[in-house]
């Protein structure tokens, strides 16, 4: 029995031994697995990290022990075609603060409230910056000099008051600054409160004119604090490259003169544009889209659009105002289109000539209108203009003729020519915003009565800068120009960086066929409908164009139109090509030939001999050029009248005195030959004062009347030579006080004309 209880202990025995055995074995393969799939884990991932994202890590790591801050760089000046600095960028500064200098917070306090009062920050914002262990806190960007001199000032206190100056410091930095205000603006642009370029060549060219901005690399320690400067480094900023732009800034300057007159004088509702380019190379020479704005304060609308912004309910206002000031912006020469109207016209004559369906035998009969496929159309001179030749055709403006020459040309034809021309793609001028034409359909199919308008420039749109562009090959022989504002890019040491070419895109009418239709353009503007054009001493050719809108934009019953005039001079061997156009005038008058026609001879007046174009007077012409008036004040009064009379000029005496004290005309004015010099010969008769005449709708020998009453001088500009010519302007506004024998200039234009 005892045996038997022993042999089952054993096995008993033997059993748990077994069991922990195989305990031990599973806990061991279990523990093993558990070892190697971890283990596997965990090498898996440091080589995940190690291999693929070891880039990242120590990218993060460099950032955990560096701060990088931006040191800016200098924008590029923009120059005009002479060097005139348009836009530049002048030095203004940064307010930086290192707040690990500060030893204590009485000094923290102390510089919070001093700079809050200084630079008109919350003074618990500086405070709270001025707790963080930084080498470099900003608090202002591109403080002035003023400003920078009270920055000086305190830190000159805060050595009497034993504060480490170094816990305020300044900063170079640069703002944006156009020293001709709103000349060019919408050419121009301007700049962000970063300096990026938002609007014109500052936004075209933002690569160009930004630079590389610099950095200033800090290290930190475990903490997060700033280490000294010693473990710093500084990379210089890189400044944006110049340029120079074919912008004249006299020529753009007597463009905006004379359209700002113009759209005041004839209450013109939706700006106006002028264009100035080279004709054989496409650069612009001047741009206006008027009115512009102030590109040091581009953001402030004028006072007559803020008046009709707060009449609208105020939840309307934001979108008015938002509206109001892209419009403001809005470069109209390159980005808005128009009805050219009777300025196509040449292009038409053009492509008639070309393909030989037209010449100077040709004849077109006109009663007065024209019927295309049952729907008549009017000619301007509802009685008609008869029979008449190609080239009268062209002088009289005659839409039946062209619709006829249309006819001739046919579809496809003036499709091709059309897109020849360059209006149906952008131009490509190196301004943003450029618009594309509006034409009776993407592939150029017209109806017949499509063409027909076409033919005489109506029921399809071009922008400014298409047009411009187009009569350039009209003036150098057919041949295509690319339009261009921006001539060199220079480096920051005034290297030239590139050139703008200046190759012709194609031709597209031989020299014979624009050496026609120039000629005829020339006798255009000096016996036909743009003979306000006429320029004395130069020989311009030109067309006008009157355009109707088919709306009321300005809400006065009335519907729009647009008037314009293109010209180039001198007719052969054309340097310059000068468009031209108001959109909506709402005054007494609306066509091209009354609104816009003496506004391109009053530019043309200046800009031609500016870029000293040779002369080319007509005998007539010669009779009535000015004379310079000469010296005659200190004379006594018998001598100063004989040299003024040897010099062509007749005299007025003021006062009692026996020798000359003033004059008018000044020494050196230019004056008509035979006008009238007036020598004051005492203090009191040199104070006299009339009232200038309103000379205004008057003829030219009503005028010269008036003026020798009031003992004024004039000099007449624009068309005289028959009694439809009338004065529509006058150099000095009507009340205004002169003295006796000032010279007033008065532009005539000539009536009976229309488009």
């Amino acid at each position: 029995m005892a045996n038997k209880q022993r042999t089952i202990k054993d096995k008993l025995r033997a059993l748990s031994e077994n069991i922990q055995r195989n305990f031990k074995l599973r806990s061991n393969i279990l523990l093993a697995i558990i070892l190697i799939v971890g283990f596997g884990a965990a090498i898996c991932r440091l080589g995940y990290l190690q291999i693929f994202m070891a880039d990242e890590l120590q990218q993060k790591a460099v950032d955990q022990q560096l701060t990088d801050t931006t040191i800016s760089a200098k924008r590029g000046t923009i120059y005009d075609a002479n060097g005139k600095i348009l836009a530049t960028s002048a030095s203004v500064w940064r307010v930086v603060l290192a707040p690990v200098y500060f030893e204590n917070d009485e000094e923290r306090r102390f510089v919070a409230e001093e700079l809050s009062e200084i630079l008109g920050i919350d003074e618990e914002t500086i405070y709270e910056k001025s707790q963080a262990k930084l080498y470099y806190s900003e608090i202002k960007r591109k403080i002035e000099s003023d400003t920078r001199e009270k920055i000086l000032e305190l830190q000159d206190e805060m050595k009497e008051k034993d504060i480490n100056p170094n816990v305020v410091f300044l900063m170079d930095d640069y703002k944006r600054y156009y020293p001709y205000g709103d000349l060019a603006s919408s050419v121009i642009g301007f700049t962000g409160s970063d300096d990026q370029g938002l609007s014109g060549i500052e936004y075209q060219y933002d690569k160009e004119l930004t630079g590389t901005p610099g950095r200033l690399i800090t290290a930190t320690n475990a903490q997060g604090t700033a280490m000294p400067f010693q473990y710093s480094q500084n990379i210089d900023a890189v400044d944006g490259h110049n340029l120079v732009l074919t912008i004249d800034e006299t020529i753009q300057s007597i463009a905006e003169k004379y359209m700002e007159q113009a759209i005041e004088e004839h209450a013109v509702y939706n700006r106006g544009v002028c264009i100035i380019m080279d004709v054989n190379t496409g650069a612009v020479k001047a741009m206006a889209s008027v009115g512009g704005f102030d590109l040091n304060d581009p953001y402030t609308l004028p006072e007559s659009a803020l008046e009709e912004i707060r009449k609208l309910p105020e939840e309307e206002r934001a979108a008015a105002e938002s509206a109001a000031l892209s419009k403001m912006w809005r470069n109209k020469a390159v980005s808005d289109t128009y009805y050219p109207g009777s300025v196509f016209k040449m292009f038409t004559a053009a492509m008639g000539v070309e393909e030989n369906l037209v010449d100077e035998s040709s004849t077109f009969y006109c009663p007065g209108y024209y019927t295309v496929t049952g729907q008549t159309m009017h000619c301007h001179l509802r009685s008609g203009h008869g029979t008449q030749t190609f080239r009268e055709s062209i002088k009289n403006s005659c839409n039946p003729a062209f619709m006829q020459q249309g006819e001739k040309i046919g579809t496809e034809l003036f499709w091709q020519y059309y897109q020849a021309f360059g209006f149906s793609e952008r131009t490509g001028i190196d301004l943003p915003g450029e618009a594309n034409d509006i034409f009776f359909s993407e592939d150029g199919s017209m109806l017949p009565v499509n063409l027909a308008t076409a033919s005489f420039g109506q029921n399809f749109a071009v922008t400014p800068i298409q047009m411009a562009t187009a009569v350039c090959s009209i003036a150098n022989g057919g041949y295509i120009v690319q339009p261009h504002v921006v001539s060199q890019i220079l480096d920051d040491e005034g290297n030239v960086y590139s050139t703008t070419s200046t190759e012709v895109k194609r031709q597209v009418i031989s020299s014979e066929t624009a050496a026609l239709i120039a000629d005829i353009l020339e006798e255009n503007a000096v016996s036909g409908s743009g003979k306000n054009g006429y320029v004395a001493g130069y020989r311009v050719a030109g067309k006008t164009g009157t355009s109707e809108k088919k709306n009321d934009s300005n809400g006065d019953g009335v519907d729009d139109y647009i008037a314009s005039f293109c010209g180039f001079a001198p007719a052969e061997n054309a340097e310059v090509v000068c468009l031209v156009f108001f959109d909506t005038p709402t005054g007494d008058a609306y066509y091209g030939s009354q609104v816009a026609a003496p506004v391109f001879a009053q530019i043309m007046s200046e800009v031609l001999p500016y870029l000293q174009v040779a002369t080319q007077y007509t005998e007539e012409e010669l009779a009535q050029l000015d004379t310079i008036a000469g010296t005659y004040v200190g004379l006594s009064v018998s001598d100063a009248q004989t040299a003024a009379s040897a010099d062509g000029f007749t005299t007025s005496v003021k006062g009692s005195g026996d020798t000359v004290l003033a004059q008018v005309p000044g020494a050196g004015t230019p004056i008509p030959q035979g006008g009238n010099v007036v020598l004051y010969t005492d203090e009191d008769s040199a104070k006299t004062q009339i009232e200038m005449p309103d000379l205004t709708g008057y003829t030219v020998y009503d005028v010269n009347y008036l003026c020798s009453l009031y003992d004024i001088n004039i000099s007449i500009t624009g068309a005289t030579d028959s009694y439809l010519c009338t004065a529509t302007s006058q150099s000095i506004p009507a009340g205004t006080m002169v003295s006796p024998g000032t010279l007033v200039t008065v532009n005539f234009t000539a009536g009976g004309f229309s488009d």
